[in-house]
């Protein structure tokens, strides 16, 4: 096998609009498409600057609802800065926790999907 990284994540989402703001606005990611997928719906896909890994914001899965994703890693170089960015963007964010690991904080989208602010050790 060749695989060698994870391209799209689908993230359940009750709005696509609202979910993109958050994404967008809030986290700071790139949208890098958002086209028409018929009348009701949109292809959604989302990313932090730079990364191969990205997001498309989904409400067509009937089995995943919104929420369903728990526990979505995301990397930063610098934890206390980009905690108390959230913060002061309105976003419930933990505290900092450490662990053998590295330090994080959790957080959940609009629609209650959870994720970890991870900072690595050096």
């Amino acid at each position: 096998m060749q695989i060698d990284h994870i391209g799209i994540v689908s993230v359940p989402v009750a709005d696509q609009s609202r979910a993109l703001a958050f994404y967008r606005d809030v986290l700071g990611f790139e949208v890098h498409r958002d086209t028409p997928m018929g009348p009701d719906m949109r292809w959604i896909n989302v990313g932090p600057p730079g990364a191969q890994t990205t997001l498309t914001l989904v409400t067509w899965f009937d089995t995943m609802r919104p929420g369903g994703v728990q526990g979505l890693l995301i990397n930063t170089r610098d934890i206390d800065s980009d905690r108390a960015e959230l913060h002061a963007r309105g976003v419930e964010i933990s505290e900092i926790k450490q662990e053998p690991w590295g330090r994080y904080a959790m957080f959940k989208d609009p629609d209650g999907n959870g994720f970890v602010l991870r900072q690595g050790l050096a």
